[in-house]
């Protein structure tokens, strides 16, 4: 299964959920491909890929047509490979503008290797450019991650608002398979009201999983580790051990 994590807004924990679920998946024994679709590579880097050694990275499978194979590298976990993002891609809606095909060029990529993998988790970039736009369609649904915060919840609806002209725009049906409320502080009286608003409006769309406002997950890149290896025991790794269970469970419902 290919996994998309969009959110057009920065500070959702975006690439903390792409890199913290790809890493609970292979913990979990499921084969599982983690791709970095940022050109800030912020994902590549969480895993202590040295800025210095990004290249060869995704933006040579989009951008000039090479193997995915042949840039997917070990990310020193066990079941867990990755495809790093590098600054390459910063400019791809400028050297793919008049490209044919080139929402399809993620997904002509992967086809070659999707086999291979239990899930393939897609860290887009905060936005919705040509990079998210192959995501959408490469994938086989995306996910939301978001703060309970006012803000974040106006960027939500103005997000499935975009994605939904997108998909139309494209001819693309990825579904949304969930939306992932993170950075949860529930001692903030105000976080109860946007939740429930949330969940009243989105209902079963939003998983049950919450994940928790957490230090530690703020210092594991740092680290160059996945919160399940910097602390296991901590609220984090429980929370996308839970997030990794779900989904395994609703794939199972969607198959």
């Amino acid at each position: 299964m290919i996994l998309a994590i969009i959110n057009a807004k920065g500070g959702t924990a975006k690439t903390t959920t792409a890199v913290n679920l790809a890493a609970a998946f292979a913990a979990k024994k499921r084969k599982t491909l983690l791709i970095d679709l940022d050109s800030q590579a912020s994902a590549s880097l969480s895993l202590g890929i040295p800025r210095a050694e990004l290249d060869p990275s995704i933006a040579a499978a989009i951008l000039n047509g090479h193997d995915l194979a042949d840039v997917i590298r070990s990310s020193g976990i066990d079941r867990l490979d990755l495809v790093t993002g590098s600054a390459d891609l910063v400019d791809v809606d400028l050297q793919l503008a008049s490209a044919k095909g080139r929402e399809r060029r993620l997904a002509d990529a992967i086809a070659s290797v999707r086999d291979r993998y239990d899930f393939i988790v897609l860290d887009c970039p905060p936005s919705l450019s040509l990079v998210p736009v192959n995501a959408l369609i490469a994938a086989d649904a995306f996910i939301v991650p978001t703060p309970p915060e006012y803000l974040a919840l106006e960027g939500l609806i103005g997000l499935m608002v975009a994605v939904d002209r997108i998909r139309a725009g494209i001819g693309s049906d990825c579904p949304m398979f969930g939306i992932l409320l993170t950075k949860v502080d529930r001692r903030r009286r105000v976080t109860d009201e946007i939740i429930r608003l949330i969940r009243s409006h989105y209902g079963k769309d939003v998983f049950k999983t919450e994940i928790k406002t957490d230090v530690r997950l703020i210092e594991a890149p740092s680290f160059g580790q996945t919160i399940q290896d910097y602390a296991p025991k901590s609220s984090g790794a429980e929370g996308y051990k839970q997030l990794a269970d779900e989904i395994i469970r609703r794939k199972g419902h969607h198959e």
